[in-house]
């Protein structure tokens, strides 16, 4: 008999929008008793964005403990809440992909959603304060049974690094590869304006809206891509679903994948930020631990959040070729994560509004970069 679970959810935002987090706990359906729990500092959203990710993230864990268990949400969101259960139409662009990947979790019959009172969703509320209280301090939320004493307030700088050498076995099978995408071109890009995660989110111009165009249709022609994966800003859902609808694709959003959060810095040329901000430039650029002014990101922390985001794209895509739509900041990561290269890298790549690179990955760990700023499809 398949298992019946409770999943409780929540989300919240300082600032609103601001800094960001959420909470969820699966309860035993029979005992009451946690079985999973989930939570996820997600930089600067909404609190009804991070309500809908920590619906996502409470349905994925349990459907990890039993896939075709009956599953009952209880939230104490009643946008969520009546979104969810069909009362209410899903009008705002950030909420419609979010609503869309829960409903991919478990089939609609077997899901069940139901408003409960705060004081009665004490645990992910207090999840989702931990992720942000985790976000702020520059940690990644982990549960209790599995933290360590904090001795550093960055994530790790590095992931893994790759196996070096040729000594891998002939036959490592069929590798996963990343055709990575930049969205296309958006009203700031021409004046090389910083923009992130923590401003006004662009969407595509005139010129933007072409470039995704002629993307689509090379990559339509090359005829490989199994699958589309995205931030979900609006300039690289804009992009993506220029070319899923190319490729008769549904575009899966990934959230690790948004650009960094350029705090102050937000709409400023790079000359505006020198003159403003000089020494926070200087600071900035000397080390991937420094912060632009006013962010809760630094190169470290993004680092970590592209490496947990292409991890579980791979697991997820095992021996499959993914377009990822993304940005300059985490492409440009998961490129010198793929090469082993420092840091101080990132600044030494030039990668074009559209342009694609690509990156095979292998079952021993190995990772090689087969295409970079790639533009001739826009030519």
């Amino acid at each position: 008999m398949a298992a019946r679970f409770i999943v409780e959810a929540d989300g919240g935002s300082r600032g609103n929008p601001g800094p960001a987090g959420y909470g969820a706990v699966v309860r035993d359906g029979d005992t009451g008793q946690i079985v999973a729990e989930a939570a996820e500092f997600i930089g600067h959203a909404t609190n009804n964005v991070a309500e809908y990710r920590g619906l996502i993230a409470g349905l994925a864990a349990a459907r990890a403990l039993d896939p075709d268990a009956s599953v009952d949400v209880r939230m104490d969101s009643k946008l969520v809440v009546e979104q969810m259960s069909g009362r209410w139409k899903i009008k705002h662009p950030d909420m419609q992909p979010l609503a869309a990947e829960a409903r991919t979790l478990h089939p609609r019959g077997r899901v069940t959603y139901t408003w409960i009172p705060r004081e009665r969703n004490k645990d992910a509320d207090r999840l989702a304060n931990e992720a942000m209280d985790a976000g702020r301090d520059g940690r990644q939320w982990e549960p209790k049974a599995a933290r360590k004493p904090v001795v550093a307030d960055e994530p790790p700088l590095e992931t893994p690094a790759p196996k070096a050498g040729w000594a891998a076995p002939a036959d490592l099978g069929t590798p996963t590869t990343f055709v990575l995408l930049r969205h296309g071109e958006t009203p700031l890009t021409p004046e090389k304006r910083f923009s992130g995660s923590g401003g006004t989110d662009p969407e595509l111009s005139e010129k933007g809206r072409w470039q995704a165009e002629r993307a689509a249709e090379a990559l339509a022609a090359r005829g490989s891509i199994q699958a589309v994966v995205a931030s979900p800003m609006l300039r690289t859902r804009q992009t993506a679903e220029t070319v899923a609808a190319r490729l008769g694709l549904e575009v899966r959003y990934e959230d690790g994948l948004r650009e960094v959060d350029f705090g102050d810095w937000e709409g400023l040329t790079f000359a505006e930020v020198r003159e403003r901000y000089p020494d926070d430039l200087t600071a900035w650029l000397g080390s991937a631990k420094a912060k632009p002014t006013g962010s809760t990101e630094s190169f470290a922390t993004l680092t970590h959040r592209v490496g947990v985001a292409r991890d579980k794209v791979l697991a997820r895509y095992t021996g499959r070729t993914v377009l990822v739509v993304s940005h300059v900041s985490p492409i440009k990561t998961l490129v010198r994560l793929a090469l082993g290269a420092p840091p101080d890298s990132m600044y030494r790549m030039e990668l074009s509004a559209a342009s694609v690179c690509a990156v095979q990955y292998y079952a021993d760990g190995n990772a090689s970069l087969r295409l970079l700023n790639d533009t001739s499809h826009l030519r």
